[in-house]
């Protein structure tokens, strides 16, 4: 009978380990290129509800991809991957180490060494965690109030995709927060008192949640404002702020344009309409705001004076594409007006297309004095290129737009 191959000694190993449960850890590496871009795989006991699992994390230069297989499956990837796809592999288990090396100009080499101290038994992790979410729909009675969950705290059916939108703003928010460096402790060691305005709020959702994340994180002195245009809202919110005893959590009637909030720390406008957006901007701007944050949305103003950049008519003649292209324009205009007035500004998705098609954010970090020479190079560029002579937050600013 003839001997077995290094690698398919290897493999027995593997299997071996999985079998006693013994196996803490296994990495194939020394890629052959057969695969492009792929460069690791790396594999780990864990436990699911279904049962004991494998889970391989397969790792190239632009992303991981996991899989969780049963333990059989399991070796049968391993066999097929050192056969085609990796020369190299290292299993750790308990009590010992075995390392494979296919080496193209000698003999396989396999290694076996035993632990000097025999590790422990390894416990798989639990690979289904309970989510930790910023804002528990349990932990927050104000959900059941605004209609987002029931009585019992659970979601209600048709509003998972705004209770995730509400978990994932504020997951934005306290990333945000941190970097604009208002989190810092005071000579106290507490955080000092932190503005926030939300321009346009709606029914609130995530001003609510704004309140409680910072109420909840180090911000007892936190104040929270949301302006809104709708009267009804504006009452509705407000009494729900006031069943449930929210104090420094206030609601006002008033537009973005003509309402005066003061100096906020944190100024947010989400899916304010067309031209709202900058009049948001500008007033944050304007206040000297630490952080701008804004989601926007209906982007009209520019459509008709858009001119098409050489080689896009063609393209820009289909009305669906020359909206997107004024949706690219408008906020490529609004960051670089940004970064001009003194902001390190980002653009991002908010949340995923699928739960809505206005998921673009503009987030905006105060590093420096405004009139930053080369973003306002950037703003006349690009206002030059697409033929643009006027634009609202342009004028707000006092910026100048070549002639």
């Amino acid at each position: 009978m003839p001997s077995l191959s290094a690698r398919d000694r290897f493999v027995e190993y593997v299997s071996k380990a999985i079998d006693a449960k013994r196996l803490i850890k296994l990495t194939l590496g020394g890629p052959t290129g057969k695969q492009e871009h792929l460069q690791n795989v790396f594999v780990r006991p864990v436990a699911l509800q279904e049962g004991p699992r494998l889970k391989f994390v397969y790792r190239s230069a632009t992303q991981d991809v996991t899989k969780n297989v049963t333990s059989e499956e399991g070796v049968a990837r391993v066999a097929a991957l050192l056969e085609t796809d990796f020369r190299n592999g290292h299993l750790f288990a308990t009590d010992e180490n075995i390392t494979l090396e296919q080496r193209e100009t000698r003999s396989p080499l396999l290694k076996v060494e035993r632990a000097t101290v025999v590790r422990p038994p390894p416990v798989a992790p639990a690979h289904d965690r309970v989510k930790h979410r910023p804002i528990e729909p349990k932990a927050a009675p104000w959900l059941h109030s605004l209609g987002v969950t029931d009585a019992q705290g659970a979601v209600c059916k048709g509003m998972e995709a705004k209770f995730r939108q509400i978990n994932k703003f504020v997951e934005i928010l306290q990333g945000l927060v941190a970097d604009a460096g208002l989190a810092v402790p005071g000579a106290d060691g507490r955080a000092r008192a932190l503005r926030l305005v939300d321009m346009g709020c709606g029914k609130g959702y995530l001003t609510f949640a704004a309140y409680d994340w910072l109420r909840g994180h180090g911000w007892p002195a936190a104040d929270v404002l949301g302006l809104e245009a709708r009267p009804d809202l504006v009452v509705l919110t407000a009494r729900v702020a006031a069943e449930h005893g929210l104090a420094g959590l206030r609601f006002r009637h008033g537009t973005i344009a003509d309402t005066d909030v003061g100096t906020p720390d944190v100024l947010v406008a989400l899916h304010a309409c067309d031209t709202a957006t900058d009049d948001a901007i500008a007033r944050g701007v304007k206040a000297g705001a630490a952080l701008i944050v804004v989601a926007p949305c209906c982007h009209k103003e520019l459509r008709a004076q858009l001119k098409s950049p050489p080689g896009m008519a063609g393209a820009l003649k289909h009305g669906i594409l020359r909206e997107r292209y004024a949706e690219f324009v408008t906020d490529a205009l609004r960051a670089a007006l940004l970064e001009w007035a003194g902001y390190e500004s980002r653009v991002f998705e908010f949340v995923s297309a699928e739960h809505t098609a206005r998921n673009l954010m503009i987030a905006a970090v105060k590093r420096r004095p405004p009139g930053d020479a080369a973003a306002g190079e950037r703003v006349r560029e690009l206002a030059s290129l697409h033929g643009i002579k006027h634009q609202r937050l342009v004028e707000a600013l006092g910026f100048e737009l070549p002639g």
